[in-house]
């Protein structure tokens, strides 16, 4: 019984621990907007792309919108917007996805691929 009600106990205290890891919408901007990330997804493998402060995206020969909402990044690359959680440790970024981490990488200062 005792191991139970430590379990529970446990398992109630880490929880938030996790959701606080995740960035506002205040700190993805103080780390993205006018920066580059350079990285992999799972699914759609490596990426260079700069933020534009301007909401803009630029990658290696394309274009995109990007915006903050809900404490969440979002992308369009014309086909309709999707957000992710972020959380942001040091010069690293995770991207988060329903909870699971779906991709990473690195903040580079400025626009230093020129796109």
């Amino acid at each position: 019984m005792k191991k139970i009600i430590l379990t529970a106990f446990f398992a109630l205290t880490v929880t938030p621990a996790l959701a606080q890891d995740l960035a506002t919408d205040a700190a993805i901007l103080s780390a993205i907007a006018g920066n580059t990330v350079q990285g992999s997804m799972i699914d759609a493998g490596a990426y260079t792309e700069f933020y534009d402060a301007d909401g803009t995206i630029k990658g290696d020969g394309y274009t995109g919108n990007w915006y903050v909402e809900s404490d969440q990044m979002c992308f369009d690359y014309g086909e309709g917007a999707d957000c992710w959680s972020v959380r942001i440790e040091g010069e690293t970024v995770t991207w988060v996805k329903d909870g699971v981490d779906d991709g990473s990488g690195t903040i580079l200062a400025g626009n230093p691929n020129n796109f």
